[in-house]
């Protein structure tokens, strides 16, 4: 027997056997919050709300909290905030009290908090690390993921510009770390679905574009040739918003900017994402963002699984969370799941703009042998994660 069809039969045991369990379960998970100061840019027109991430893991307390209490089973969210230097050994603290950490932290940091003895046993949810190493040859085995991959979102835009026939793009990745790795990850998409790599630029302009913006796109872009998209790589956002409309030829932007691949957006509001909306609105008196929905999604999984087990084991949880029995509904038009092989949420991508959806990857014709949702982000072969076992 493989181990896929022992996690299916002993996930479909525990469901068989659960009305002999207790049923009176106490869940406490912990929010870490490490405080790491914004990266600076030219704007300060998003500023960063305060309480970006744990809203989410409040609103999935409530909901299971909902749920739960039916079956006689209870949830309390515990918030820490640290900053780096002080968030291990706040990890740590946690841990001892709750086996379920959701945090914002990144790796390495987040690596080093899931290698401590104390997280052994533990699940540990990243939703803020977009990192490709991460779902790879840097994961963990007590370490999930909801937040979308920027595989996932650069796969997305890939879908996107085939769908289109839009055969050209054009890239400007931005001088940051992690501009560089989104600037990777779009080259990589694009080539895994067939398209050309794009003419590349890397943004070097340090004037202040809200004043010279007329004159220096321009110039910068004039190099480039011509093009169908072009993709802006600045997680930052810090130069992307001045893009638009300063090109010398006049075409769409993506990325950063314009056509943007998200995890979640305010303008989501088909298959009852609207409610869920108008329900963090109440909550937090705010939009809800990325990282609010992936805490919403890690401590809603969570609950998900502990009604599903009756359990509050977290070996039996993840046994569960990995199966083919697992299903969480999150608002986005599709069953969301665990990839068994390095603990991604599968889940769709919305591609946005400032006031609507444009489309939702996967897109019409990227079939999959298994999952439709694989066709975004690291699928098996392409996943250097050993931690993962199947």
């Amino acid at each position: 027997m493989t181990m896929r069809h022992c996690i299916a039969a002993v996930a479909a045991g525990w469901l068989a056997g659960s009305a002999a369990m207790a049923d009176d379960l106490s869940v406490t998970a912990t929010w870490l919050h490490v405080d790491l100061p914004p990266a600076p840019t030219l704007s300060n027109l998003d500023p960063v709300p305060e309480d970006l991430g744990r809203a989410g893991a409040e609103l999935a307390i409530k909901d299971n909290q909902t749920t739960g209490s039916f079956l006689g089973h209870s949830y309390e969210l515990q918030t820490i905030s640290a900053p780096p230097e002080e968030a291990l050994e706040a990890a740590k603290a946690a841990l001892q009290g709750a086996t379920f950490l959701v945090t914002d932290a990144r790796a390495p940091l987040l690596q080093a908090i899931a290698d401590m003895p104390e997280a052994e046993g533990a699940l540990i949810f990243n939703v803020a690390d977009p990192a490709m190493a991460l779902r790879g040859e840097g994961c963990r085995a007590n370490l999930f993921h909801t937040g979308i991959s920027r595989a996932m979102w650069a796969d997305a835009l890939a879908q996107f510009l085939v769908q289109r026939r839009w055969s050209k793009a054009a890239l400007i990745a931005g001088p940051r770390e992690n501009d560089r790795a989104l600037a990777t990850a779009i080259e990589r998409s694009l080539t895994k679905f067939g398209l050309k790599p794009p003419a590349r630029k890397d943004w070097q302009v340090d004037t202040d574009l809200r004043r010279s913006a007329s004159a220096e796109v321009p110039l910068f872009t004039q190099g480039l040739g011509d093009y169908d998209l072009l993709i802006l790589a600045d997680e930052a956002n810090d130069y992307a918003r001045y893009i638009a409309y300063n090109t010398v030829l006049p075409r769409p932007v993506g990325g950063a900017e314009g056509l943007r691949p998200v995890g979640w957006d305010r303008v989501v509001e088909q298959w009852g994402a609207a409610q869920l909306q108008s329900r963090f609105g109440d909550l937090a008196g705010r939009d809800m963002q990325n990282e609010d929905y992936a805490a919403w999604a890690a401590l809603r999984a969570v609950g998900e699984a502990v009604t599903r087990v009756n359990s509050d084991d977290p070996a039996a949880l993840r046994a569960f969370m990995l199966s083919d029995a697992f299903e969480l509904a999150g608002f986005k038009g599709r069953p969301l799941s665990f990839r068994r092989w390095n603990g991604q949420l599968r889940q769709p991508v919305p591609l946005v703009h400032g006031g609507a959806v444009v489309a939702q990857a996967p897109l019409e014709g990227f079939l999959h042998q298994r999952n439709e949702l694989d066709t975004l982000g690291l699928d098996k072969p392409e996943s250097a994660c050993a931690a993962y076992e199947e």
